[in-house]
């Protein structure tokens, strides 16, 4: 023992040095999401790009799931992640892969493009022609089976909207159709997904509203359909990794898939996403000085229909469910003609799916007001199910996040507001092999870095306008409270 300890010291000389130690550490705390704001910096993502482009040069062009370009990718992440002190986990699961092998449309004599949806039942070789059917578009297009009216035999066309792209071909399929061609309702080309593999019934592609309006002045018209994908039962993994610290009752979750189509190298699709949470969580460290836990997740095979996600969510029990306060979502946010879309948890735009859970809003709010205090004017994108929010929000669980837009074209006011070029896709390599290093607006990647740094930052201090949970220690485990009882009454 030091002769410190036994000297007695008057009780009122210690308070100014109490004031004095505790001053610094409330400083310390306050200043977390500016200082994460600082220390994330474009230079340090830029570095993980350059990575995962080398990785997908040295691995076939790709990143696709269960593709060892994915597993390079993996690894380089949760090794860098366990070297920064996170509690890192790799969780696998299984899924259906499929690649395209052929897709081509002739009507007219002329060839018209399309773009075949994941999971979508292949043709025969050299394809199916049939008569087109164009269905009248209406408030909910082709998402009943009375839609169709005398399918039977015939290649339907059918507006997007209203119901997936899953209900539309299965109704189709259930009046008689062959195949299904789905029309965009905006600008750009549509490429989606079938969701599950047991949903898909007939094959089905996507294409351009301009092209979807012509041929619909084709009706009656025999066409000639081929879309054939390579399909095969495999498995891929997610990266999870926690910090040490802050409560686990009321942990801040953010994610980004890393899976890549398997077409290109994913640099802005989601390479951008992926590399802007990494650096984050390299600069919040493993065991920051935090109220709330932060959990990252890099999913994989999202471009197969959202299913890492998905799996991750389900295998949470409710309790475990509780536990996530809520779930940030990155997924493109260096488009090169680059839009700024905050996730409209409000549903104040009054478009497609409505609010997201409790919470949501103020999620929203917190992005718009950051931007905002940069110069940077935003709007609302719909929660449309096509990203990794989408299991998260169907459990209740409050999102939001941002996007920088894929392959839709920036409209006139747009490019007013933001710069960039009207009447051109956000992302004009998206999903394809031209989505490399050269394919990333480094202004926008730096933009919206800031805002998921000082978003994560905010809420790894307290969540509490989202879902009331004040900061302080987790609650008592109701063990230990049960426990507690006992002892009380046996006393």
């Amino acid at each position: 023992m030091s002769l410190w300890g036994k000297r007695i010291v008057p009780a009122i000389l210690l308070i100014p040095a109490l004031v004095l130690t505790a001053a610094p550490a409330v400083a310390a705390q306050q200043s977390l999401p500016d200082q994460l704001v600082k220390k994330v910096a474009v230079a340090g993502i830029n570095r993980h790009l350059i990575a995962l482009q080398r990785i997908a040069d040295t691995h076939d062009g790709t990143r696709a799931a269960s593709t060892d370009g994915h597993a390079r990718s993996a690894e380089y992440i949760a090794g860098k992640l366990e070297a920064a002190g996170y509690s890192v986990t790799r969780q696998e699961f299984p899924f259906v892969y499929t690649e395209t092998l052929a897709q081509h449309l002739t009507a007219g004599g002329a060839d018209v493009p399309i773009i075949a949806m994941t999971y979508s039942p292949s043709t025969p070789e050299g394809g199916i022609t049939a008569p087109l059917a164009a269905i009248p578009p209406d408030a909910t297009p082709g998402c009943e089976a009375a839609d169709y009216g005398a399918a039977t035999g015939k290649i339907v066309l059918v507006q997007r909207g209203s119901c997936t792209f899953a209900a539309k071909q299965q109704a189709a399929a259930e009046a008689g159709a062959l195949g299904a061609i789905i029309y965009n309702n905006d600008e750009g080309s549509l490429n989606g997904t079938l969701g599950d593999p047991a949903d898909a019934r007939i094959p089905t592609g996507g294409v351009s509203r301009a092209d979807g309006e012509a041929l619909a002045a084709l009706d009656g018209t025999p066409v000639t359909l081929e879309l054939r994908q390579l399909r095969e039962n495999r498995s891929s993994y997610n990266v999870v990794a926690e910090t040490k610290t802050g409560r686990k009752d009321n942990v801040v979750m953010a994610g980004a898939h890393l899976d890549s189509v398997p077409d290109g190298p994913g640099i802005n699709d989601n390479g951008s996403g992926s590399a802007t949470l990494l650096e984050t969580a390299l600069q919040l460290g493993g065991s920051p000085k935090v109220n709330n836990a932060v959990r990252f997740a890099f999913w994989s095979a999202e471009e197969f229909g959202l299913v890492g996600s998905t799996y991750y969510v389900d295998s949470l029990g409710f309790e475990q469910q509780l536990d996530i306060a809520l779930y940030l979502n990155f997924d493109m946010i260096g488009s090169p003609n680059a839009a700024y879309f905050a996730y409209d948890g409000d549903d104040s735009d009054g478009v497609g799916a409505g609010p997201g859970p409790y919470g949501s809003a103020q999620i929203e709010k917190t992005f718009v007001d950051y931007l905002s205090t940069r110069g940077i004017a935003t709007e609302g994108t719909d929660f449309d199910g096509r990203s990794d929010y989408g299991e998260f929000i169907a459990v209740g669980i409050p999102a939001g996040g941002l996007f920088t837009g894929a392959e839709d074209l920036k409209t006139e006011a747009q490019a007013a507001k933001w710069g960039g070029q009207a009447g051109v896709p956000y992302d004009p390599c998206y999903h394809q092999a031209c989505d490399d290093l050269g394919n990333v607006d480094r202004t926008a990647l730096d933009r919206n870095a800031d805002a998921v740094a000082f978003a994560l930052g905010t809420y790894a201090l307290s969540t509490e306008p989202v879902n009331g949970v004040a900061p302080g220690k987790a609650g008592k485990k109701p063990a230990r409270a049960a426990a507690k009882v006992a002892r009380a009454d046996a006393a």
